[in-house]
């Protein structure tokens, strides 16, 4: 196992794909974080992790004893391609929505505009869910918004 200490720097892109799927590689990441006990601020399983594994029908459980027994991302995703039932078209389509999907709701749009307001409040670009993670991590770890 290749533990990330991610208090020295942030999981992968929740963008970056692993069989299709996005936010897999970062939960990967989170999870690997977690057996070593260098998370940091991060949560293994948070919200976003959990879009995943419901979609998926997957056990975030179940993925932390295959990330404490070792396993490769290569392995993971061949448990997770022999549990899920979805197919590729939907994986594809899903993944595609997570790539574009931005607040939704009052409450949810509120949260984003004061993140954006203490993180980066003269970008104008930042309209995804993912493109407030990517900042945040940059910025999280000394990056200039």
């Amino acid at each position: 196992m290749n533990p990330v200490d991610l208090t020295q720097r942030p999981p992968r892109s929740p963008r970056i794909k692993l069989g299709g799927f996005v936010i897999l590689p970062r939960m990967l990441d989170k999870g690997r974080a977690h057996i070593a006990g260098t998370l940091g601020e991060y949560i293994y399983h948070c919200p976003l992790d959990q879009r995943l594994t419901d979609f998926a029908g997957l056990n975030a459980d179940e993925v932390l004893n295959l990330l404490n027994e070792g396993k490769s991302d290569s392995e993971v995703l061949a448990w997770v391609q022999s549990t899920t039932k979805r197919t590729d078209f939907e994986i594809y389509q899903w993944s595609g929505y997570q790539l574009q999907r931005g607040p939704s709701d009052i409450e949810s749009r509120e949260h984003f505009n004061e993140m954006q307001r203490k993180i980066a409040p003269n970008r104008e670009d930042i309209v995804t869910w993912f493109d407030m993670l990517d900042l945040d991590d940059y910025v999280s770890f000394g990056g200039k918004p």
